[in-house]
């Protein structure tokens, strides 16, 4: 990043995504190795596990299937979906930790390698997932309040006046995905924050609350503009490969398929590249600087280099 400290705070969303882009370009191996290994895996499996799972649902919906296969089929449809959930959180995590690393690395001016940044990645990955369990309580919290609260919705409302219910189910489902976009932008900056300061779990999760005041829109729209990119390629995926087997030959179930994943692959590298620079835009705004010095020594010590960690890293007017 080649930006002045005080120029960030006046980035605009395209600006942002454009800057992200860029980055690769400085260290090509480093994030060509980080793909191939970690968000690859990542993205190919966010689509492709419908095609184990999708056969074994429609053989349970089956009138005629017997209670001994049934139980078969459940069991295996568990172990699957437990095996991909587990997989899922630990390649997002490895991800998350391999971006921001390497890219701060690349803003400290400190040798990239990929070797370097899967010697940091364990102690990454620990702090990441300190913080990721307090979100989770987050959002079992949120989820159980949402439910809650249509449940006493529904109990409250005449069913028979269905406008008004629903207008009720509307608005209780516009609040939903408010709150659900907010708390992913939270998580997103808190898991910058467990890699690049001192600070994890719920520290973490205090800290990305406090940057997120005035760039909530920006990240709000950052999270959205995501979220939905990625449901459009899924349901894409579903529609034509997984669904599609009557409609469409094979040869363009494989073709489709291969460039939905191909497109998720960098769908998923460019947002985890904007949410490590978006640390840096809201630090920016928060007129907190970054002690590259401090920072350095931070990311040295998950190489297990002996450095004195400065109590602080923030510092003004540094370039970016």
């Amino acid at each position: 990043m080649d930006l002045a400290a005080e120029e960030l705070q006046f980035l605009t969303i395209p600006e942002i995504v454009r800057e992200s882009i860029s980055i690769p370009k400085r260290s090509p191996k480093t994030f060509y190795l980080i793909t191939l290994t970690l968000v690859f895996p990542l993205s190919f499996a966010i689509l492709a596990h419908t095609l184990f799972t999708h056969p074994l649902i429609s053989q349970l919906q089956s009138p005629f299937i017997a209670p001994s296969q049934a139980s078969h089929e459940w069991t295996l449809l568990l172990l699957i979906q437990f095996s991909y959930l587990i997989f899922l959180f630990a390649f997002s995590l490895l991800s998350t930790a391999a971006v921001v690393f390497t890219v701060a690395s690349l803003y400290t001016a400190k040798p990239v390698s990929f070797s370097a940044t899967l010697s940091a990645i364990p102690r990454v990955f620990n702090r990441l997932f300190l913080t990721f369990l307090w979100v989770t309580l987050l959002m079992l919290l949120y989820n159980s309040l949402i439910f809650l609260s249509l449940l006493l919705l529904l109990l409250a409302l005449d069913t028979n006046n269905s406008l008004l219910l629903l207008l009720a189910l509307l608005t209780l489902l516009s609040l939903f995905l408010l709150a659900h976009v907010y708390i992913t932008a939270l998580w997103h900056l808190a898991s910058v924050v467990s890699v690049l300061e001192p600070i994890y779990g719920l520290a973490a999760m205090k800290k990305s609350y406090h940057l997120l005041k005035g760039r909530t829109k920006y990240a709000a729209a950052l999270v959205a503009a995501y979220l939905l990119v990625c449901a459009l390629i899924s349901a894409l995926f579903s529609v034509v490969v997984v669904h599609g087997g009557d409609s469409y030959g094979v040869f363009t179930r494989i073709v489709v398929g291969g460039f939905l994943v191909g497109l998720l692959v960098i769908v998923n590298l460019v947002g985890l590249l904007v949410q490590s620079v978006f640390y840096y835009v809201c630090k920016s705004f928060h007129h907190q600087g970054i002690d590259k010095t401090a920072l350095h020594d931070h990311l040295g010590g998950y190489l297990g280099e002996y450095v004195p960690l400065k109590s602080s890293i923030q510092m003004e007017n540094l370039d970016v």
